[in-house]
């Protein structure tokens, strides 16, 4: 009899068990599998029925109807004893899960969400890591020009301001390879068409760029060229140093007419400015009048309009048809045209928005020949964070104080003591403040009628604290549409 009911009950194991099968056949299999296992009747489960007050005949058919309406009602039935007294909460052997298998079901999904969760972050860092080699291998290292500095290193100045930041941007007019298209090829011989030193605060909250004129007239150090021969020291226009000993002497050039440490430079190409304009998707400025220049490869309506890169670079460059037609014009137009671009990029996002910032920096990746700390994208991205939050009308532009050389008035001269003034400031990182030309006229009037309205025998004791030095120029913050 005992075979009987142990082949009635399934194997103990068996997962495909019903859950109504009373728990007698199970533990009289598992006894005969296991000799020696504790007997149930020892310590029952809670609400189970003891093995020995369970009817042993399986033929019974009493009994058999009675299991079948166990299965039915969920193994309430029988088992908890003909009072039908069914306590609150109390577990019967039939609710317990019998061998696992409901988990086991579950276990393949979850392990094929993992999986799939794995595999996704796999491949997302592979893209990420691809990203950032592609962004990086676009940098041009400039190698000759550090190794050309180190050997001039004795004549180059002390840094006086160790966290503050001094970079030599370079804009680049070589007519050859892509740029052939903005003017006759030249052979790839090459000017600065533009010069900025970019002071950078050590407490990152202002940023000081100053033009340097291409025709300002300097002392142009002996410089290497580029078949290792050695030029002589010249008294000659400030954009001649890049054409005679290319980026290396242009610094030197630049540190001796400053007396500041340049700490890295950058030198930018026609294409890559373009492209960073069309990576930002525009930049709007403002027209007093319209603009018809061939030369520029420009046509403008007048009024409030977005540039796109193309129109961009020929607004910078144009010079024949917009103003006197002066350069210093055109740097004044150039700061005030990268102003606007800085505010695009701080207002919409640009830098703290990883999918607007990647075209950005691969555009201008892409266009950049670097010194050597700064030649990875790790070097950049921690330039740019520490600029990101300083205020756009920190940012300010201005043009070195300049006038016509009094021996040529199409060459440029420094204007003395005003510019050793503002060297010294940015050497010593002391502040720097700029106002549009007519309100440093204002501000200037003013000055000189309180000089004149001031009693010559007034003390030292009555003067004012010695004012931030101003100069005309712009910010980040100024609207080009009220010029």
């Amino acid at each position: 009899m005992d075979a009987d009911v142990t082949d009635s009950a399934g194997t103990p194991a068996d997962p495909d068990l019903p859950a109504g099968d009373t728990p007698q056949g199970r533990s009289q299999g598992r006894s005969q599998e296991e000799p020696g296992a504790t007997d149930s009747k020892e310590e029952p489960e809670p609400g189970a029925v003891p093995e020995n007050d369970a009817p042993q005949d399986s033929g019974d058919e009493g009994e058999a109807g009675a299991r079948e309406d166990s299965e039915g009602d969920g193994g309430d039935g029988d088992q908890h004893g003909s009072d039908g007294k069914s306590a609150a909460g109390a577990q019967t052997w039939a609710d317990h899960p019998k061998d696992g298998s409901a988990s086991r079901r579950k276990r393949p999904w979850l392990r094929w969400a993992a999986l799939g969760a794995s595999f996704l972050v796999m491949i997302s860092a592979g893209a990420g890591w691809w990203l950032y080699k592609k962004l990086d291998g676009n940098i041009t290292t400039d190698t000759s020009a550090a190794a050309e500095l180190k050997v001039y290193e004795k004549e180059r100045p002390t840094p006086v301001v160790m966290d503050a930041q001094n970079i030599l941007l370079i804009g680049s007019d070589s007519r050859s390879g892509d740029n052939r298209e903005y003017g006759r090829d030249d052979g790839g011989s090459q000017r600065s068409d533009t010069t900025i030193l970019l002071h950078l605060a050590a407490d990152r909250k202002s940023a000081t760029a100053v033009s340097l004129p291409r025709d300002l007239m300097v002392e142009v150090p002996k410089c290497r060229t580029g078949d290792d021969k050695e030029t002589r020291e010249q008294f000659t226009q400030f954009n001649s140093a890049f054409e005679l000993g290319g980026t290396a002497c242009t610094i030197r050039t630049v540190e001796r007419l400053t007396g500041i440490r340049i700490d890295h430079h950058m030198v930018v190409d026609f294409n890559g400015f373009k492209d960073m304009v069309d990576a930002v998707d525009g930049v709007e400025i403002c027209l007093k009048e319209p603009i018809d220049d061939k030369d520029a490869r420009l046509e403008l309506p007048a009024g409030r309009q977005t540039l796109n890169g193309e129109e961009a670079l020929g607004y910078v460059r144009a010079r024949k048809t917009l103003g006197d037609g002066s350069d210093t014009e055109r740097m004044e137009r150039q700061q005030r045209f990268l102003g606007a671009l800085v505010n695009k990029m701080q207002s919409n996002g640009v830098l703290l928005n990883p999918t607007r910032l990647y075209p950005v920096l691969d555009a201008a990746t892409k266009s950049l020949t670097t010194d050597p700390g700064l030649d990875s994208l790790r070097d950049l991205y921690d330039l740019v964070r520490s600029m990101r939050d300083v205020p756009t009308d920190q940012v300010q532009f201005l043009t070195v104080p300049r006038q016509p050389y009094r021996q040529n008035v199409n060459r440029d001269e420094l204007v003395e003591p005003d510019a050793s003034e503002l060297f010294m400031q940015l050497r010593e990182d002391k502040p720097v403040a700029v106002v549009p030309a007519d309100e440093l006229k204002e501000k200037e009037e003013e000055k000189e009628k309180a000089q004149d309205e001031k009693p010559d025998d007034a003390g030292s004791d009555s003067e004012s604290p010695t004012p931030t030095p101003t100069y005309s120029g712009s910010s980040a913050a100024d609207d080009l549409c009220e010029q």
